[in-house]
């Protein structure tokens, strides 16, 4: 997997894996072939429908972009995209993947950066990896309504993405998702005169916040947008774990997390909260089928159900 930084400190590496939404060196999951068990599938198209199933590369942009989908198209039922955390790629939830295609079409991609797809050719902002979700969109889905379940970052992307892309998002699941306030929440909890470790954590999330991240996303802070009535759930992990990282601040961290949660909120007038309460940051490995029956919901309400 490609890296672009790496972090000195456990803590650092431990913050910016959860509060920045982007795992870097230490902060992988075992990897795993998304769409079916070992080895990789080789890519289908299934006989009527030419649909990829399996995992395969497509073009975009002129970058190459490797892609999984699995599952069949049900109905009304719109197709649930999966969007990986940062510093993972599509193999960190192809057990998601395999749950929820057992009931519909599904897919994930590795953005620009990440896994098996392209590097991008220069910093990145929401507007940069949104042209390429877009441009995934149109070759996997075409004009079928999507549900985006987002991870960490990837939450942090779909819930940038979905307000200005109303007419093909109807639904959205932020797992634990990067807070829209993310660098003023790093900033005004640890100030810059913090020494140590805590000194540490701060310039190296911050830079990773700037663009020193294997996809070279730059974040930046905003106003929460809305998507409609989409039916959207925020679910935040219940197992605190920032005061094991950095005990002076880690109390302010998980406030300002939280905090973050319900800001994220106002993306719909049909959002619901929800705390996966055995769960770290990755909740859909530590309680899988918190994130499933979260996906479910959403889809069953965006299909009119």
């Amino acid at each position: 997997m490609n890296r672009t930084k790496i972090l000195k400190t456990p803590a650092a590496i431990a913050l910016c894996c959860a509060v920045a939404g982007v795992g870097l060196a230490g902060c992988d999951e075992p990897e795993a072939d998304a769409g079916s068990g070992s080895p990789t599938p080789t890519p289908t198209r299934e006989a009527d429908e030419e649909l990829l199933t399996g995992t395969a590369t497509i073009t975009v942009g002129g970058h190459s972009v490797r892609v999984s989908c699995s599952g069949s198209p049900a109905g009304d039922r719109p197709v649930v995209v999966l969007l990986h955390g940062g510093g993972h790629d599509l193999s960190t939830m192809a057990d998601l993947q395999r749950t929820l295609s057992a009931d519909g079409r599904v897919c994930s991609y590795d953005r620009l950066g990440a896994g098996e797809s392209d590097q991008p050719p220069g910093r990145q902002d929401y507007d940069a990896v949104g042209e390429t979700l877009t441009g995934v969109l149109d070759q996997l889905v075409g004009d079928a309504p999507v549900v985006l379940a987002g991870h960490s970052m990837g939450g942090l992307i779909a819930a940038r993405y979905a307000p200005d892309h109303q007419d093909r998002v109807r639904g959205l699941v932020l797992m634990d998702a990067t807070s829209p306030t993310a660098v003023a929440d790093l900033t005004s909890r640890i100030p810059e005169s913090a020494t140590g470790t805590a000194g540490d954590l701060r310039a190296e999330t911050l830079a990773v916040y700037g663009g020193e991240n294997p996809e070279r996303l730059v974040f930046t802070d905003g106003e929460v947008r809305s998507a409609g009535d989409i039916p959207a759930e925020v679910i935040r992990h219940g197992r605190e774990y920032f005061p094991d990282i950095v005990p002076e601040y880690g109390q302010g961290l998980e406030e300002d997390w939280a905090a973050g949660q319900e800001k994220w909120l106002a993306i719909s007038t049909n959002s619901e909260p929800s705390t996966a309460e055995n769960s770290g940051h990755d909740i859909y490995l530590d309680e899988p089928e918190v994130a499933v029956a979260a996906v479910e919901r959403v889809v069953t309400g965006a299909a009119g159900g």
